[in-house]
């Protein structure tokens, strides 16, 4: 998570002084970036990817697994900018989704 896919650079608020709020790991987050021209699809924030979250919710762990190795959501769609189109490896897409099922 913090490594091969960097999830809290924007999926973690920034507290005032511009360090990660460790109080909301990966709960989501307003972008603090945004392109210089305009990008269709282009979110301006970033939802909470823990275990208690809608988007989990909603995929489930084998959702989130499918959605890092293909980069498509459960319903084929993609992610939309500035999402990475992650084509993870089986094995650091089930890491990264052990990992946020452990996240209240």
């Amino acid at each position: 998570v913090e490594e091969v896919a960097r999830c809290q650079e924007c999926h973690t608020p920034k507290a005032d002084t511009g360090e990660l709020d460790k109080s909301k790991w990966l709960k989501g987050a307003k972008l603090d970036v945004a392109p210089v021209a305009t990008i269709q699809g282009w979110h301006a924030g970033s939802p909470d990817i823990t275990s208690t979250s809608a988007l989990w919710q909603r995929w489930g762990q084998d959702g989130v697994i499918a959605f890092l190795e293909t980069a498509k959501n459960p319903r084929g769609g993609k992610a939309g900018p500035p999402m990475p189109a992650y084509t993870l490896s089986h094995d650091d897409a089930e890491a990264i989704a052990l990992f946020l099922k452990s996240l209240p």
